[in-house]
């Protein structure tokens, strides 16, 4: 492997902080993932630096630090380029780790004298190497680029291997093994065999890892991977997703209709793969309640209703792995009604009885045929794409739904899908947004303070009922989007009501 000019790749604020440190004294060490990078001619997202200074000699060397992890060495440093711009770089001391506790921490650091001691204490060979700073000027591969445990040589075979003994290494931090599935995903390498296997033996110590770290890695993995369907089979055969999302694999082996050549794991995980990132999560959901809506009968194999409990479940698992509740609820939405179909009123009627959806919405395409058939020569009515449009969360959100639906079908080559349903359906949802129309119970021309003063009512759970009956009514018809008309409907649903 050629070693790159370093000195050109690594910023400026980077290297000054290692002359501060070695006009003080010390010695300073690029390492790490951003080394990895480096050598992988990759720009690294950040820059670690450890040290043989110890971190109140750190924190005295740099006044603008932060000891966020002091107890174990570590100082983080607030440092500004050339242009002002403020950037961290974690400066850590030297150290050997020992007796982790709950499957993560270290319960004793010891600090170090060389370098070596602190890379043997790292999770992976390819992680394990480090850059003397101090000489980029003269870099010479063999004596400055610190490398014992052959992490160079893994690179060049695009392998993760553990430092030292692998079960040891496992046994210390349950975290590791995800990170390896991780890496093998995001830098498209394999996990060394006798590594891998150790990873199986210790899910007992992955088991203990906090949720939140899990959702990390899973984050990375989705969203910095090239086929995350790598480490998602990775993480499936070596046990883990069992421990943290064991619904997904009750699609391994559950075969689908004649329409799909994979079964439901095998397609999930081709659909993360060609959607985009604003789509990732709900594509790793769409068909999450499919083993669970099974059915077998003398037509075949269906799935009834699987996106209306998709649904319910992606927001258990969401909330279970503790994603902020906009993320529920928008890939909940997305996940509901990923099953949509817009294709011409005549086309509908010949194939819906052919599709894989849900009964509900089977029943709403008739109705909306049945009810519209004289003026509805565009598939669905206004009122309809209005609805749409609120369901599942806005403009916004439609674009995501187009785009999880060209992922669903992308990863099928036996779909029907035709991309001309969505051409048409934006020009629909364009031409309809256009006009005055209302999508949430704020754009009504009438609040609940109006309904309180007209009707005697108190704040509470009427006025909400009230407001939303409003809205349905409004979408359905927008010219009744005026006070005086809405006042009058009003005032029916509450007589009705008996409010």
């Amino acid at each position: 492997m050629k070693i790159p000019v370093f000195k050109n790749l690594i910023p400026k604020y980077v290297i000054d902080t290692a002359k501060t440190l070695q006009q003080n004294g010390f010695l300073a060490y690029l390492v790490g993932g951003s080394v990895r990078d480096l050598l992988l001619g990759k720009t690294p997202k950040d820059y670690d630096i450890a040290t043989n200074a110890y971190p109140e000699e750190i924190i005295k060397i740099f006044p603008k630090s932060i000891p966020t992890g002091a107890k174990f060495g570590t100082i983080t440093v607030v440092c500004a380029d050339e242009f002002d711009e403020k950037f961290d770089i974690e400066v850590t001391t030297f150290r050997s780790e020992e007796d982790y506790i709950n499957g993560r921490w270290p319960a004793k650091v010891t600090y170090a004298k060389k370098i070596e001691d602190d890379l043997a204490r790292r999770d992976f060979t390819i992680n394990a190497i480090a850059i003397d700073l101090l000489k980029l000027d003269d870099l010479d591969p063999n004596n400055d680029v610190v490398d014992p445990f052959d992490g160079k040589s893994d690179l060049e075979k695009k392998l993760i291997k553990a430092v030292g003994n692998p079960f040891d290494r496992f046994s210390e931090d349950g975290l590791r093994g995800v990170r390896a599935c991780r890496l093998a995903s995001q830098l498209q390498f394999e996990i060394e065999q006798t590594t891998f296997e150790s990873i199986k033996q210790t899910l007992h110590v992955t088991k203990q890892v906090s949720i939140e770290r899990f959702r990390e890695e899973l984050e990375k993995l989705l969203y910095n991977s090239p086929k995350p369907s790598v480490g998602l089979k990775l993480l499936a055969e070596a046990g883990i997703l069992e421990l943290f999302i064991p619904e997904l694999l009750e699609g391994v082996s559950m075969m689908q209709p004649q329409y799909h050549v994979d079964d439901v794991f095998t397609h999930t995980v081709k659909t993360v793969d060609e959607a985009e990132d604003v789509v990732k999560l709900a594509a790793l959901f769409h068909d999450i309640a499919k083993p669970r809506c099974y059915l077998k009968d003398e037509k075949g194999v269906h799935f009834y209703g699987h996106d209306l409990m998709g649904a319910e479940m992606t927001k258990l698992i969401l909330k279970r792995l503790k994603f902020s509740n906009a993320e529920i609820e928008e890939t909940s939405r997305l996940v509901r009604w990923h099953m949509f179909y817009y294709p011409s009123v005549n086309w509908r009627e010949e194939k819906e009885g052919k599709r894989n959806v849900s009964e509900s919405l089977l029943k709403e395409w008739k109705d909306e045929i049945e009810n519209n058939r004289e003026k509805n020569i565009h598939g669905w009515s206004d009122a309809a794409i209005r609805r749409l449009i609120i369901n599942v969360g806005g403009e916004e959100a439609i674009e995501k739904l187009m785009k999880l639906r060209i992922a669903d079908a992308a990863s099928n080559p036996k779909s029907e899908f035709n991309p001309k349903e969505l051409d048409i359906l934006s020009k629909r949802i364009s031409a309809v947004r256009a006009k005055d129309m209302a999508l949430k119970v704020t754009d009504l021309d009438i609040t609940g303070t109006d309904l309180m003063q007209n009707f005697n009512l108190q704040a509470g759970k009427a006025i909400g009922d009230t407001l939303k009956f409003l809205l349905d009514k409004v979408v359905e018809e927008p010219a009744f989007n005026k006070k005086i008309d809405l006042l009058r409907l009003a005032k029916q649903y509450l007589e009705k009501e008996n409010v």
